[in-house]
């Protein structure tokens, strides 16, 4: 089973293998890619709602990997979608396949090359220039704000 994110209906996805989503991915969509939405649930895709604890479960390994902060609602729902359903997540999002690839889900990209390696993201002060390892609204030494860095 696949669980679709909004670019699968945006890049004309197609697949013969049974496919599942989230109310919020219509929320998200437009024009054509909104139609491709309608026409596959009147197909048979499942539309999916994951549970809460699942979500937080997902939030957790998100704030360890350090892709929290940009990941959105729905982002983070549809890789709980995928953990609860056993499924493959379809998403060109990088953040989500970090995520998902934390919680060992399986991730099909499609307009883009997927991430080669999972990633722990580092916070750097913008000030002082020290580096923390999860997410703070300011600096605790000196209270400048923190910027995300790549930790290669």
């Amino acid at each position: 089973m696949y669980v679709l994110d909004s670019s699968a209906f945006i890049h004309d996805f197609h697949t013969t293998e049974q496919t599942a989503t989230i109310p919020l991915v219509r929320e998200e969509l437009e024009d054509e890619s909104a139609y491709r939405f309608d026409a596959m649930e009147g197909s048979g895709m499942h539309i999916h709602i994951p549970n809460e604890d699942t979500t937080e479960k997902v939030k957790r390994a998100a704030k360890e990997s350090g892709d929290l902060d940009v990941l959105s609602d729905t982002d983070i729902r549809l890789v709980a979608a995928s953990f609860e359903l056993d499924a493959t997540l379809v998403t060109d999002d990088y953040a989500m396949q970090n995520v998902s690839e934390k919680l060992h889900v399986e991730v099909e990209v499609i307009a883009r090359d997927g991430i080669e390696e999972q990633r722990h993201w580092h916070y750097q002060c913008q000030g002082c220039g020290r580096e923390f390892d999860e997410q703070k609204d300011r600096c605790p030494i000196c209270g400048s704000e923190l910027a995300r860095k790549n930790p290669s």
